[in-house]
């Protein structure tokens, strides 16, 4: 097999050919633009995740390139454009194969048989899923988010640049509204002409003029900022001498040619630039670069700060939170704290970046790296996790007021948060991070702010974030997937559950259609689905659903325990649940007097008593407490819950109790016991449905094909 670099070299000299940029136009249009009709779906959009789809990497190393030469437009002839495109697909997949291999080179296979060596850990492993796993971020998180992270620099921007970044980001958005019409009206015309005229660089240039008209902004205003993100004429990318180096097209992604066309092969450089490259602008300026720095830190915290208030609410998160040992005696300090009933999370942010010689492979600068931006964060929440139950610290929020700690806190969970894209981050964590868990204190949750953003906005009701954290946290350690939005995918479609009985489980990123595909209509525009169909859809108007829609906002512990029960029930056992409901909601309207429903789950010793009546408080609440009591004794369990339902439907839960405490025999129990009918039926609490699954019946996993071309090959 020919090394990495002999492959990268004579990919170097195809992409210098004369009109080679005709070919990146057409790989940029078939692997990063999808055409539909009234709505986009996800058949639309099943070819990105093919294993034939070009990267946004691969495509831009291939600009990348193409500006080492002299940025020829000349339109090649059909055969030769065709020869381009081929050569180029074979030289990126032998790039692939050759990374790939590279992670053996030199590798004692006698130590990895003892389990002494763990080469995932290595530099080297980590160099192919830093280059290959897929962006963290969506192309309008950049843009968006970029206003927020460079607010506090306007100032600097418009004396230096001329122009704000609020600007800078509407001159995207026409760029990119602009292309996308262009490119669908060129594609529509290209059967219309004859084949040697066949190019879709048309479709990617456009003119200060244009973007002016479209944003209704004074054209030099328009110059300033698409100057500001050009590659000048004279920039060969010297440096840019293999796959791993830095590439100048990544910081200034648009051409100028003499014609006064800019030409913009990848729309998502062009955002990304726009929330990475002013950064460094300012970094340059001595004067001004730790104010940058500052900004940039406090932008992380703030926005964190406003995606779980978002969620919980203003009143419950609280940001740059001290905490005091005495007066003068600071113990620790949060970024963002966040509490809910007697739930708590404490979230840190940080802000470095994953180096060059990172992504390089180099051992020593990946662990530095991974230590500055995640290790740290993590042992400072830890540490600041530890004080939260202890009444010997004092917590001030930011107007030295005090704030008040709920008592006996049952979770506390560990967020992590960085401020820009980071490579390969799910993989690092799994190798890197050295983590510590108490029974109070969960597993870390580590993500960057594009994935933050996302989960807040799919989970908005504090019942479903805590549930998925909570449940996310204790796959860590087993759970494989290229990003955190693969694996709230997976949660969205179908419930993030998995049994014991393996050690590892992995979740292809082509789970993440529904994702996207809602994301776009939420924050796009783009007809189509707003949310995935799965567990925030799937129960919409049982009863079921109606009791989630009550307890998701309560912030009552009992409450939460319940709604993390009932969450963690298999579709099977919801359904029949909320069939069982109902039927006593029916009898209690006939007759006007208590019916019972009784629930229990063999698998983790808990269970579920409900009754529905009009009566008082003080008759209804210790009758259906006496009731749980009995019951829990009965079928031995740790944990019972009582609801007790409304007749009338509003509000449908009454009021719910909870008891949670180890079985134990004895005497009195066992005589109020020796009467009490045993329940009928038991329910399992595995996601797995007891019933047979025949080959032809749809998977369970919610893929959409049958069992036998599914999860039968696996089974």
């Amino acid at each position: 097999m020919r090394s990495e670099q002999e492959i990268f070299e004579e990919l170097s000299a195809l992409c210098t050919s004369p009109g080679y940029v005709h070919a990146i136009a057409f790989l940029c249009f078939k692997n990063n633009f999808v055409r539909f009709a009234d709505e986009l779906s996800a058949k639309e959009v099943s070819h990105i995740f093919s294993k034939s789809h070009l990267i946004r990497r691969e495509l831009s190393t291939l600009i990348g390139l193409f500006i080492k030469g002299d940025r020829d437009k000349e339109l090649p002839e059909p055969k030769v454009l065709q020869g381009y495109v081929d050569k180029t697909e074979s030289l990126l997949e032998q790039m692939h194969r050759a990374i790939e291999y590279g992670i053996w080179g030199g590798v004692d296979f006698e130590q990895i048989t003892r389990k002494s060596l763990n080469i995932f850990g290595q530099g080297r492993a980590l160099k192919e899923p830093i280059f290959y796993t897929g962006e963290s971020a969506y192309a309008f998180q950049y843009r968006d988010l970029a206003v927020m992270k460079y607010h506090a620099d306007n100032q600097w921007l418009e004396s230096n640049k001329g122009f704000s970044i609020d600007v800078a980001r509407d001159v995207a958005l026409c760029v990119m509204q602009l292309q996308n019409e262009k490119l669908a009206s060129v594609a529509h015309e290209l059967s219309q002409l004859p084949l040697e005229q066949w190019t879709l660089l048309p479709g990617f240039s456009f003119t200060s003029s244009e973007i002016s008209e479209r944003s209704g902004l004074d054209q030099s205003i328009v110059e300033k900022v698409l100057s500001a993100f050009t590659l000048s004429e004279h920039e060969k990318n010297a440096t840019f001498s293999s796959i791993h180096d830095f590439n100048a097209m990544t910081a200034a992604p648009l051409l100028l040619y003499k014609d006064c066309a800019y030409v913009l092969l990848e729309q998502y450089s062009l955002v990304e630039a726009l929330y990475d490259a002013p950064f460094y602008w300012m970094g340059s300026d001595k004067s001004y670069a730790d104010e940058a720095f500052n900004n940039r830190g406090r932008f992380t915290e703030e926005f964190s700060r406003q995606r779980l208030a978002l969620v919980f609410g203003e009143e419950n998160v609280h940001a740059n939170v001290d905490i005091y040992q005495s007066k003068k005696k600071k113990a620790g300090e949060i970024d963002v704290l966040a509490f809910y009933g007697n739930r708590a999370i404490v979230l840190q942010a940080k802000s470095k970046r994953l180096t060059l010689e990172a992504r390089k492979g180099n051992d020593g600068k990946l662990r530095e790296d991974f230590k500055k931006s995640v290790q740290d964060s993590f042992d400072q929440a830890y540490r600041c996790a530890q004080l939260l139950n202890d009444p010997r610290y004092t917590l001030i929020d930011t107007q030295s007021q005090a704030i008040s700690v709920p008592k006996n806190l049952k979770e506390i969970f560990i967020l992590c948060v960085i401020s820009d894209h980071y490579p390969a981050l799910s993989f690092q964590v799994r190798q890197f991070l050295k983590s510590q868990t108490s029974e109070l204190i969960k597993s870390p949750l580590v993500l960057d702010v594009f994935a933050l953003d996302t989960l807040t906005e799919m989970l908005e009701k504090p019942l479903h974030l805590l549930s998925y954290v909570r449940r996310r946290s204790a796959y860590w350690h087993k759970l494989y997937a290229p990003d955190e939005l693969t694996i709230l995918s997976y949660h969205l479609r179908q419930n993030l559950w998995f049994d014991e009985k393996h050690d590892v489980y992995m979740i292809d990123d082509s789970v993440s259609v529904s994702l996207d595909l809602a994301m776009l209509a939420r924050r796009e525009g783009i007809p189509g689905e707003r949310t995935p169909k799965g567990i925030l859809t799937r129960y919409e108007g049982t009863t079921f659903w109606r009791m989630i829609r009550e307890i998701e906002s309560n912030s009552d512990p009992v409450m939460i325990d319940l709604g993390y029960m009932l969450l963690s029930m298999s579709e099977e056992s919801i359904l029949e649940l909320s069939k069982g409901t109902d039927e006593i909601l029916s009898q209690t309207q006939k007759d006007s007097t208590n019916h019972t429903l009784l629930v229990g789950f063999t698998d983790d010793k808990w269970g579920l008593t409900f009754h529905c009546n009009s009566d008082s408080l003080s008759i209804a609440h210790p009758r259906l407490e006496a009731h749980c009591k009995k019951r829990k004794y009965t079928q031995k369990a740790h944990k019972w819950f009582g609801i007790c339902l409304n007749p009338e439907g509003v509000p449908l839960v009454r009021f719910a109790i909870c008891l949670d405490y180890e079985w134990e025999p004895g005497a009195e129990m066992e005589a109020a016991t020796t009467n009490l009918k045993p329940i009928v039926k038991s329910v399992s609490l595995s996601r797995r449905s007891r019933r047979k699954i025949g080959p032809n019946d749809p998977c369970p996993c919610g893929s959409g094909k049958k069992y036998k071309k599914c999860h039968l090959r696996y089974d």
